[in-house]
C-alpha cells in the first residue's frame, strides 16, 4: 500500500496511491482524520477498510497534489549517524559500537516540494539521503526478531545539515536542527510492498540531475530491526514516531572542494520501490513567498 497526506482545502488529507491517482480517504471517511496517525491505529484492520474506500472511487492525479508531512507531530523523531562504513570514513570518524543517535525537533521538518532553506549563518547546507521508518505499534524493550511488526511503512529523507554547526560542539543539534532543512515524504510504503527491513534497496541523492550518492540500503551496519530495539531499550516508541536510518557515503562535505547546497538547487533522494523526495534550496534572507504557480507559500519574515 502506498500512502500520501497531501494539502487539501484549508488542512490535509490523506490520499492512497492507485497507479497515477490518489484517492482521498479523508474525504471518503472522516474518521480517517488529517494524517497517518489515524490509519496507524487501524493495525491490521487497515488493508481491508481502505480497499473498501478506494474500490470504484475515479482518484485524482497524485501529481496535482501538494504533499504534507505524512505524521503533522510525531512525538519523537530519532536519527542513526555514522551507520555506513564509507560514509563513517569520509567523515574521519572512528567505527562507533553503539549506533550515533540524535533527535530532531518539529520546526526542523518540511515536506517533499517544499522549500530547504540555506540559513543566513552558513553556506554549508548539506544532502544527506536516509530511508525513513514510520512506527506502528509502539512499547519499550522490543526485541530485533519481533520489531519489524512496529513498523506501519517506510518513507524518504533528506537529512539537511549545516555542517560548520555541527561541528560547534560534540553534540550534534544545532547542525541538524535549522528550520526547514529536513525533508520527509511524501510516500510512505506499507512493509508488505518491500523486501524485510527495507534491505537491498538502491539509495541516491542528486543534485541538479547529478548523482552525488548511490549505495544500497543493505549497506547498513544497523538494520531496522536492530535500531528499533536499540532505541526502545531506552525510550517507548509510539504510534508515528520516526526513526531515520543514516546515510550512505558520497555527502558534499567530504568531497574536494566540498559540494555545499545553493540556492536555486534541486536537490533529490530516491530509494528504490519508495520514491523520490525532491525539494528546490532557498536561501533563508528570500524565504517570503515562492510563486503561486508552484502552490508554496513559504512563511518568514517579511519586514
Amino acid at each position: 500500500m502506498r500512502l500520501m497526506v497531501c494539502e487539501h482545502g484549508d488542512g490535509t488529507a490523506v490520499y492512497a496511491l492507485r497507479g497515477g491517482e490518489a484517492v482521498n480517504l479523508s474525504a471518503l471517511d472522516p474518521a480517517l482524520g488529517p494524517d497517518l496517525r489515524p490509519l496507524i491505529a487501524l493495525g491490521g484492520r487497515l488493508p481491508a477498510r481502505v480497499a473498501a474506500l478506494v474500490d470504484g472511487d475515479a482518484g485524482t492525479p497524485a501529481a496535482d497534489l501538494t504533499p504534507a508531512l505524512p505524521v503533522a507531530r510525531p512525538d519523537q523523531v530519532i536519527c542513526l549517524g555514522l551507520n555506513y562504513v564509507d560514509h563513517v570514513k569520509e567523515g574521519g570518524y572512528d567505527i562507533p559500537d553503539y549506533p550515533a543517535l540524535f533527535m530532531r525537533g518539529l520546526p526542523s521538518l518540511l515536506p517533499a516540494g517544499a522549500p530547504m532553506v540555506r540559513p543566513s549563518c552558513s553556506e554549508q547546507l548539506d544532502y544527506e539521503a536516509e530511508l525513513m521508518v514510520v512506527i506502528d505499534t509502539g512499547g519499550r524493550h522490543i526485541a530485533a526478531e519481533r520489531a519489524l511488526a512496529h513498523v506501519f511503512g517506510y518513507t524518504l529523507f533528506n537529512d539537511g545539515s549545516v555542517r560548520d554547526y555541527q561541528r560547534k560542539t560534540h553534540q550534534w543539534t544545532p547542525g541538524k536542527n535549522f528550520d526547514d532543512t529536513g525533508a520527509v515524504g511524501p510516500l510512505v510504503v506499507t512493509p508488505d510492498e518491500l523486501p524485510p527491513c527495507a534491505a537491498g534497496l538502491r539509495i541516491q541523492s542528486r543534485v541538479n540531475g547529478e548523482v552525488l550518492q548511490d549505495a544500497d540500503t543493505d549497506d547498513m551496519m544497523v538494520p531496522v530491526a536492530q535500531a528499533i530495539e536499540t532505541i526502545s531499550r531506552y525510550t517507548t516508541l509510539a504510534p508515528g514516531d520516526l526513526i531515520a536510518m543514516g546515510t550512505p557515503p558520497g555527502v558534499g562535505h567530504a568531497r574536494t572542494p566540498p559540494k555545499w547546497l545553493r540556492p536555486g538547487d534541486r536537490v533529490e533522494v530516491e530509494i528504490e520501490g519508495i520514491g523520490i523526495c525532491a525539494n528546490p534550496v532557498v536561501a533563508e534572507e528570500d524565504f517570503v513567498m515562492l510563486g503561486a504557480e508552484n502552490d508554496i507559500i513559504a512563511l518568514a519574515d517579511a519586514t
